[in-house]
């Protein structure tokens, strides 16, 4: 590591303040920031915890019947507070392992964008509002490729809105040393149509799998998704999996999540 300040605000205006500074940082539970700092990717001057600011905390129904999540809140306290929508707090209690789930937020894992998280793929799966400081951020607009979103510089998450489908389920291929997602798969089916979003496969983050929504809004069985296939162009190459495993993954998690679902 090395030398660098820390501000711990404890509302969002102060974090905001703090952030206007010259080489600041947001800080959340550090699951991807510190790591970063580690192999020195980063090194911002002063890093600014939101761990204390409690008004970012807690999980509540609005009068939409949306569930609105602190962008402050830990892994474990949606696995624990989600049961409303029970696909969220399940891929919630499968993120990394209990330290990761008692430190990581989810306004960290959606502002740093990692293209093998699960949260990007439950908020752009069920077409989620980003509520920043500043504006609300539909999930369709913010994701804008491999670790970059919408977010402007200063720009905090204070909370994400979920709307509740009738259906929803997550799909993860877990790579066993990390526990990413190799390749993930959102479902969720609302009165007006089926949403799909893919994470850990794409060079570009996570996606929509338009072809199949249309498929699987006519008929939502695993059966609809039988002839259609994922290009592997632009699929991530590694020592995991090549880009037509991923691309085949794809297919074979969007029909264990649709059958979970059913």
């Amino acid at each position: 590591m090395y030398a660098f300040e820390i501000e711990k605000p404890s509302t969002i205006a102060d974090a905001v303040l703090a952030l206007s500074g010259e080489d600041t940082q947001a800080l959340g539970g550090g699951q991807t920031l510190i790591p970063t700092l580690k192999q020195r990717l980063a090194a911002p001057e002063v890093l600014v915890s939101l761990s204390g600011v409690s008004e970012m905390v807690g999980i509540c129904r609005n009068d939409a019947g949306e569930m609105c999540i602190g962008g402050a809140t830990t892994h474990a306290a949606v696995a624990a507070g989600a049961g409303a929508f029970p696909a969220l707090a399940a891929l919630a209690s499968h993120i990394g392992d209990p330290a990761v789930r008692n430190r990581g937020t989810i306004g960290g894992s959606l502002a740093n964008n990692d293209p093998s998280a699960c949260y990007p793929a439950a908020a752009l799966g069920a077409g989620a509002t980003i509520k920043t400081n500043t504006r609300d951020i539909a999930a369709d607009d913010y994701f804008e490729g491999m670790f970059s979103t919408a977010l402007d510089e200063g720009e905090i998450v204070t909370e994400v809105r979920f709307p509740v489908p009738e259906v929803a389920n997550y799909q993860k291929f877990v790579q066993p040393a990390s526990r990413f997602a190799l390749v993930g798969v959102f479902v969720a089916k609302f009165a007006d149509g089926v949403r799909i979003a893919v994470t850990g496969a794409s060079e570009e983050g996570v996606f929509r799998w338009t072809e199949a929504e249309a498929a699987l809004s006519a008929d939502f069985s695993a059966e609809a998704l039988s002839d259609l296939t994922v290009p592997a162009d632009g699929m991530i190459a590694d020592l995991h999996g090549s880009p037509a495993y991923r691309a085949h993954l794809v297919k074979v998690m969007t029909g264990r999540a649709v059958g979970a679902a059913t």
